[in-house]
């Protein structure tokens, strides 16, 4: 098992998760954060930092996408291990169903 980070954090990008974790397995995109599998520890101290609930088990059903894009962008994209301020606009994008398809960007974000 490992845990994944959903489309609940595409613009949000809250980093609370990322000082908490103590092997630095998180890696940014321009508007949201993934977790590399192969680094993560399984701990689960992420999963209630969120606020969002973004994160989670990849053992739940139907996350296998999410397993792929976490897998794909943590390859691609910096390490980050700072909690840094989340977009300006964050809250308003909390609610919003069907992020990926209209918001997702495969560009990296600044990392560490």
């Amino acid at each position: 098992m490992t845990y994944v980070v959903t489309d609940k954090c595409i613009r949000c990008k809250y980093m609370d998760c990322v000082e908490v974790c103590p092997v630095d397995c998180f890696y940014e995109g321009e508007n949201m954060l993934v977790i590399h599998p192969d680094e993560c520890i399984d701990c689960g101290v992420c999963e209630p930092e969120c606020p969002v609930d973004a994160i989670r088990p990849d053992t739940e059903p139907g996350l296998e996408q999410w397993l792929s894009v976490n897998t794909e962008y943590a390859n691609k994209w910096p390490n980050i291990t700072v909690k840094r301020e989340s977009p300006a606009d964050s809250a308003e994008f909390e609610n919003v169903e069907g992020k990926f398809d209209k918001y997702f960007s495969a560009e990296p974000g600044q990392g560490d």
